[in-house]
Formats: C-alpha cells, structure tokens, sequence
C-alpha cells in the first residue's frame, strides 16, 4: 500500500470512440503483467455511471468485475475514479454536465462502492471538475464541491475505512484555494491535484517540485496540514523519432528517450517531497488515434504493448526507491 508509483490507464475503455483499447480480458491481463512488471503499486481506473447504469436503476457490473479482478489478482492497488454523467442523469444531456440531481450519482457511486469495498479503499468524485472540458457548468467549484460533499458522506457510512479524493485539479492553485473557499476540505482525505510540464522547457523540473509545495501551504493554511498529496495525473509524449503526429498541448512533442529522462526527473524529484505520497503516470498505454496528436503517445508502453525506454526509467525508478527503504 505504500508503494508511492502509480499509472493512470483506461482499462475500461471498450467502445468505438476509444478504438476498442480493452476488448476483453486477455488485453487487460497482458497490461496488467506489465504494470507488474514495472513496480506499479496503483492504477487510476474510471468507473463510467454511463457504462455501469446506462439506465436508471439498471445496473451492469460485468466489465468491472472483470478489471478489478485482473488487477487485484495481481496485486495492484486501484484508485477508483468515479465520473461523468450518465447520459438520462446530465443536466444538459451530455456526460461533461453535471447531474440533474446530486442523489442520482450519489446512489450509482454508493452501489459502486458498496460492490467493490473489500478490494478499493480510495475512491476520487470526479476527474478535473475545474475544467470545462469535464464539468462544463463551470461555477468556480461550488456545484462541484456541493456534490463532493454528498459522496464523501454516503461513502463513508457505506465504508468508514475508505479514502475520498477530490476529483483531480487542473488548474492549479488558484482551484485549490476555490475547494476550500467552498468548504470543501471536511469531505476530502487526500489532496488531489493535476499538472503537467515539458521536459523541453527550460526550468520544467523546477515548476514541477514547485506546485505541490505551494499547494501544500495553502492546505496547512487551512488546517489542512496532516493530508497527504496524491498527483494522479502527470506525464507528458514520447515520440518515435520519425513518426509524424501533431504536437501536443505545451508545443513539441518529446521523442521517446526525451520522455525516459522525464520520468526519472518526475519521480526523483517528486518523491523527494514528504508532502507527496503518490504519483501518476499519465498514461501506461499509448492510445490509438484518439486525441490525434502527442497526447496518443502518453504511455511508457506502446500501443501494441511494447515497452519505451520510458519503461526502464520507470522500473528503474521503482528499484531505487526499494534499495532506499
């Protein structure tokens, strides 16, 4: 459990807009040895309200049943991330919205966690709801931070021992004073919080050792200061030399030897922060002509599950901090 090196992977993607990464069993059990392979001790899996109750009060568990065996089997922490609208429950119809009424989602995450408490323990509401790309009613958290509440208080009647993220934050502190602006920090465990940098940036490692230490003082300043910082989501591409791919979000994309190096840095540096207890890698996987540019290329393996350098970097990483305890 304390193993701090985590991954995020769509292991529930199995549709048609995601190219069918996990179409069965057998491609989840191959990454999942991987994971293994490498030292991964979490993985950040989405648990869709549109995938497990496509219709109100019909549940389907089938599809998750089969992820979290697959990597509990393999002794492999999850970080279940429970997220978006189902499409009957969105205020305005599309899975970014919010819920129409906080009690929909609050019954569709309490059969989730009732389901799978004996095996996941930490639980996140929500991916990136500071961002109107994943919450696009944005009113500076406080929908958010009402629906936060609501879970935090279902789960742990369902679950006293269990553990309530905040949906990741991604836009930096000026999202973490708004949680607690909001009232949110009696309904939180762990401070969750996004970013990314390019290892092509000059002083990149430096903004990255410096965001969650300002975080950190703004939870200290809030009474906050015995929590821990969990970064669920940082990363960045590695690209094959000579594949043409368009660029991502923070301009050039890596090559894949540019991203080994990163990984190293990112975890050396991460880790040296008592404050931090967990970091994940954006993504295990490459995607497939998803985002259709340098984001496809997130993954320390590709997408026909060959390992990058960025895998040996990420092993590599893991033996160092054993040989250290």
């Amino acid at each position: 459990m304390d193993n701090p090196f985590g991954a995020l992977e769509f292991m529930h993607w199995n549709h048609d807009w995601n190219n069918y990464k996990y179409p069965s069993v057998v491609e989840m059990e191959r990454a999942a040895l991987l994971m293994r392979e490498a030292g991964v001790g979490w993985v950040r899996v989405d648990f869709l309200w549109q995938d497990i109750e496509p219709e109100e009060g019909v549940f389907n568990f089938e599809k998750y049943d089969q992820i979290v065996e697959v990597l509990y089997s393999n002794n492999i922490n999850i970080l279940g991330l429970l997220n978006y609208s189902a499409d009957w429950a969105a205020l305005c119809g599309d899975w970014n919205c919010p819920p129409r009424d906080n009690s929909l989602f609050v019954k569709y995450a309490s059969k989730v966690i009732e389901r799978y408490k004996s095996k996941i323990k930490y639980w996140e509401v929500w991916n990136e709801p500071d961002s109107a790309v994943y919450w696009s009613k944005q009113d500076g958290l406080k929908g958010y931070c009402s629906l936060l509440k609501d879970v935090y208080l279902a789960a742990k009647k369902i679950d006293p021992e269990c553990k309530i993220l905040n949906g990741g934050l991604a836009n930096g502190l000026a999202s973490v004073n708004r949680l607690y602006d909001n009232g949110a920090n009696d309904y939180f465990d762990i401070l969750n919080i996004h970013f990314f940098e390019s290892p092509l940036h000059r002083g990149g490692i430096k903004a990255v050792a410096a965001y969650p230490r300002l975080a950190y003082k703004i939870m200290r300043r809030n009474g906050d200061g015995y929590k821990k910082i969990w970064i669920t989501e940082i990363g960045c591409p590695g690209v094959k030399r000579g594949s043409r791919t368009a660029n991502w979000w923070m301009g050039k994309n890596p090559t894949e030897k540019q991203q080994a190096e990163w990984v190293k840095k990112v975890y050396t540096t991460l880790l040296k922060d008592k404050n931090v207890e967990k970091v994940f890698w954006a993504f295990f996987r490459d995607t497939n002509k998803h985002w259709d540019n340098g984001v496809d290329y997130f993954g320390i393996i590709r997408w026909n599950f060959s390992r990058k350098p960025a895998f040996k970097a990420y092993t590599d990483c893991v033996k160092a901090w054993r040989k250290s305890r």
